[in-house]
């Protein structure tokens, strides 16, 4: 009987948590606008669906695959792509931010480097991507 009422409350507890990130990630996406800012810079406002979509459709996809433990068997190359891919979401969804909080310029007046800014998105930048290679190639253990 505990082992039963054990599972109800772990089901119950994974599918509030997963409710909890969803309406999150979605109300993240809602707040910075990503998808229409997409859409306006692209002027593919009738695309706008398919923007849509993709990310519902991207994000169910990962999930299935993540729940069931998929293993989709590739030629190796497409890591490549499949990285190339995340980080184009990934950097949109940090642009997006950083747009509408406008982090950059208050924290280059804030340490007083107004002049400096170039050099501030580049080391922010270079910095993300080294670490990432650091981190994706395994040099670090």
């Amino acid at each position: 009987m505990t082992g039963l009422l054990s599972g109800f409350l772990l089901a119950f507890v994974g599918l509030s948590g997963g409710l909890a990130v969803g309406s999150g990630m979605v109300a993240f996406l809602v707040v910075l606008d990503i998808i229409p800012r997409l859409a306006q810079i692209s002027r593919s406002y009738r695309s706008i669906r398919l923007y849509e979509a993709a990310v519902v459709l991207g994000a169910v996809f990962f999930t299935v695959t993540d729940f069931f433990q998929w293993k989709i068997r590739l030629f190796p190359l497409s890591a490549s792509l499949l990285g190339l891919f995340a980080g184009c979401f990934v950097g949109m969804l940090a642009a997006a931010l950083t747009e509408v909080i406008n982090v950059l310029p208050i924290l280059a007046k804030r340490i007083r480097m107004e002049e400096y800014m170039i050099w501030l998105l580049m080391a922010m930048i270079f910095g993300k991507v080294f670490g990432s290679l650091i981190d994706w190639l395994g040099l670090v253990q």
